[in-house]
């Protein structure tokens, strides 16, 4: 299968739920529509029964591929301490946001080994804000004796470049934790076009 182009492929997956006739017009109208496999995964469902003629079968089967590769790119990244295992943290966090037609942003929170604890959904936003309350990372931060945190969220325009907003939310969020003797060790921004790190554009 390795051999196959990614509409061959999302062809295979829609052969399941579809007619023969309809399958190979309904996987290029995807591709066209949303311009890559990551895309058409994180869609939303509407857009993906309106533009690929997709039943609720179909679209299940494209969300429950989209939460296993989730799965299976945070247990990668959680098997050692984060900050030893890097690559694998931000092939999680680009598997995770990077396609996302929505901005969101998580808290990633480490324990004093910087193992991952818990990975939450700190806001749920529109396409270019996802409104976050500093004080809310760290009480959560608190409640699960985390030592340390990563911020991450995505740009769905494509471009990972962090804006003003950015920026001055992660030092109200880093002068909180400085109280309680957090840490925060970086906030990714993803984009399709690729992964902005706060520390190492020298923000943190």
């Amino acid at each position: 299968m390795s051999a196959l182009d990614d509409q061959a492929l999302l062809g295979l997956l829609l052969g399941r739920w579809l007619p023969p006739a309809d399958v190979d017009r309904s996987a290029a109208d995807l591709i066209d529509r949303f311009g890559n496999l990551g895309d058409i995964a994180a869609a939303e469902v509407a857009e993906l029964a309106r533009f690929g003629g997709l039943g609720s079968a179909a679209i299940l089967d494209l969300k429950l591929l989209r939460e296993l590769s989730m799965r299976l790119a945070r247990s990668t990244a959680a098997t050692r301490p984060v900050l030893s295992s890097w690559s694998a943290l931000v092939a999680y966090a680009r598997v995770a946001l990077a396609h996302l037609p929505r901005e969101q942003f998580r808290a990633l929170y480490l324990d004093h080994r910087n193992s991952l604890l818990r990975d939450e959904l700190v806001a749920d936003g529109s396409v270019d804000h996802a409104p976050v309350y500093p004080r809310e990372v760290i009480r959560r931060a608190l409640e699960l004796s985390a030592s340390a945190l990563i911020l991450v969220h995505n740009h769905p325009s494509g471009d990972p470049t962090p804006s003003q907003a950015d920026i001055k939310m992660t030092r109200q969020i880093v002068d909180a934790a400085r109280v309680f003797s957090l840490q925060v060790h970086d906030h990714l921004v993803i984009g399709r076009e690729g992964t902005a790190s706060f520390r190492t554009l020298g923000l943190l």
